[in-house]
């Protein structure tokens, strides 16, 4: 799993970022917390929201990687919960499984960023402090293939019936063992 690849390159990091790693994959958590620490982070993981809970509420400037698909919940549950006991924490969802429809709920539900999976512990702490200097995220100048724009509108159909698949089937007018067959293939690529 790469998570981090180690270079000489200098890093231009801004002292002690505290941040709190919510992801129910051990492997993926601890490689990330390992790398950002050695990135000059100051870093505390957990398996599920709830044990992270009190580090939340006592850490001031906390960025927090909360990801999307937990073993038995999911990260939008937390987000309002998260926004509620530290009104000043900036959280980050990531997910391997990223789309419009999650981002956009993501973003309503009060996080400040989505950022997609794999991703490198160097590119999430250039992604902080860019954000955190006020950067701009440039505009994709390649629109998104016609596959992926079905995949986006699917699983946002999917999200408005609550994940019932009959009844997002009949929502797209398809037969529900055709949306399986879909939904069961890998997000095409942009």
């Amino acid at each position: 799993m790469n998570v981090d690849s180690i270079d000489n390159d200098p890093v231009n990091i801004q002292p002690s970022v505290n941040i709190v790693i919510i992801d129910d994959n051990q492997t993926y958590r601890e490689v990330l917390a390992r790398s950002l620490s050695r990135l000059n982070c100051k870093v505390q993981h957990f398996s599920e929201p709830e044990n992270a809970m009190q580090v939340i509420k006592s850490t001031s400037k906390l960025t927090i990687l909360l990801d999307l698909k937990l073993e038995s919940d999911s990260g939008l549950r937390w987000i309002e919960k998260i926004r509620r006991i530290n009104t000043q924490c900036r959280i980050i969802l990531l997910t391997g499984y990223a789309s419009i429809s999650t981002a956009v709920e993501a973003i309503k539900l009060g996080a400040d960023d989505y950022l997609a999976k794999p991703i490198t512990a160097r590119e999430i702490l250039e992604h902080i402090q860019n954000k955190s200097e006020g950067a701009q995220t440039p505009i994709n100048e390649y629109p998104m293939s016609v596959e992926r724009l079905e995949w986006e509108h699917i699983q946002k159909v999917l999200q408005n019936n609550d994940g019932n698949i009959s009844a997002s089937a009949r929502a797209l007018g398809m037969h529900r063992r055709t949306l399986q067959r879909k939904l069961a293939k890998k997000p095409a690529r942009n």
